[in-house]
């Protein structure tokens, strides 16, 4: 099971309370106060791991709570610092405050580490506070609590090439060809309901890490159908190939193309901005009248290139991936 978001909660260690002790021992004259100071309590941090690649054990574990602090004790011994806590993440994590939806830290790449919960101070002991004047001082100070906070975990998928499209588009089909992937493929609407990666050869020296997520439908900016939830997973990826289906006559060529631009504007901007290459899909069942030299003129005056391919047949694939892969080095 794919799961891409989950709200965890993090409890930093409280410190631990200095000590009021004072030194009696035999033979040793005018014995003060030796009271130690606390240990700090442990930290909760975030830490990017490669080898995971789903927030799912969020599902069945949310709270992580480091340990706390010991208390200091006689003969000035400091107590021990509490344990701190790891969690580990998939590459490409985004940590949100959910109390203020801040930004904490977006964990893009393998090893990456930040703290979402810092541990308590311990307090000091009352041998801290002796001085010339207050020789047997009582004073000693309690450890600060830990942080406590809810972190919302969001799961932005790393990839080089992102497909979108309508659903049916046949970005499922395109994937599997092109990849050891082996997204569901059916022939009604939302087949794929959550993103998939697949890494695809171009020659000897260059592979691509191919994303492809539900398809997108008019709306989706404003929650219809599936895609807007998952939209966030193409946005880290480099290229995107807009797949382009004329075969059911719902849309024409450059419809299509306008309907998909303007819901990747509404959501972002910046996704909007990404490079596109255009892929007429299912060339083997482009209808008979289909001008193919306007849907060339109208890829030219959006300043895109055009492929027209067929993932069934393979036709005009090898020259995507080329092209996508200039794409994504330039």
């Amino acid at each position: 099971m794919f799961v891409d978001e989950a709200r965890i909660t993090v409890v930093g260690g409280d410190g631990g309370d200095g000590c009021v002790s004072f030194r009696r021992e035999k033979f040793v004259p005018r014995g003060g106060p030796d009271g130690g100071d606390g240990g700090d309590g442990g930290s909760v941090s975030l830490v990017a791991d490669p080898e995971i690649n789903t927030l799912l054990p969020f599902r069945y574990r949310s709270i992580f709570r480091a340990e706390r602090g010991r208390h200091g004790e006689g003969a000035q011994r400091t107590g021990r610092s509490g344990h701190d806590v790891e969690i580990r993440v998939p590459v490409g994590t985004l940590a949100v405050d959910d109390a203020d939806d801040t930004q904490i830290a977006d964990l893009a790449h393998a090893g990456d580490r930040v703290t979402v919960a810092r541990g308590g101070h311990g307090g000091r002991g009352n041998a801290r506070f002796a001085t010339s004047t207050n020789r047997a001082p009582r004073r000693h100070d309690a450890g600060t609590e830990g942080e406590q906070k809810v972190v919302r975990l969001e799961l932005k998928l790393l990839a080089d090439v992102g497909l979108v499209g309508f659903p049916n588009a046949g970005k499922s089909t395109l994937l599997s060809r092109i990849s050891a992937a082996r997204p569901k493929i059916a022939d009604y609407p939302f087949t794929t309901l959550a993103p998939m990666l697949g890494v695809a050869r171009v020659d000897d020296e260059r592979a691509l890490v191919v994303a492809d997520i539900p398809g997108l439908i008019e709306g989706a900016h404003a929650g219809a159908g599936l895609g807007d939830r998952f939209l966030r997973h193409v946005e880290r990826c480099r290229v995107l190939l807009h797949l382009v289906d004329v075969t059911s006559g719902e849309r024409t060529f450059a419809a299509a193309i306008d309907a998909i631009d303007r819901e990747l504007m509404l959501h972002s901007p910046v996704l909007a901005a990404k490079p596109q290459i255009l892929v007429l899909t299912k060339q083997d069942a482009l209808p008979g009248d289909f001008d193919l030299a306007l849907a060339r003129r109208e890829a030219r005056k959006r300043r895109r290139a055009l492929h027209v391919v067929s993932a069934v047949s393979g036709a005009g694939l090898p020259e995507l991936l080329r092209a996508a892969a200039d794409e994504v080095a330039r």
